[in-house]
């Protein structure tokens, strides 16, 4: 992660939450989709995406999964 204050901030999240902190790669990943959501669809939808794939992911489904199925869902023009 490229921001201290993120760095400092999402362990806590994560334990507040009784989570493990997630790793580097799949922070970038989630901070992408919801970049490409937001910027693709409308700003209300890239966290409503992060909550989605949470959920989803809270009931086993792959995390690369489910965001490449909720990045196929924005407009090509806007990729």
């Amino acid at each position: 992660m490229a921001d201290p204050r993120l760095d400092d901030w999402l362990p806590g999240a994560a334990a507040a939450l009784d989570l493990p902190t997630p790793s580097s790669d799949d922070t970038r990943a989630l901070l992408d989709l919801v970049r490409t959501v937001a910027h693709g669809v409308c700003r209300p939808a890239g966290p409503l995406a992060a909550y989605l794939v949470g959920v989803a992911v809270g009931r086993h489904a792959d995390l690369d999964v489910a965001r490449v199925a909720l990045t196929a869902l924005v407009p090509e023009e806007a990729t």
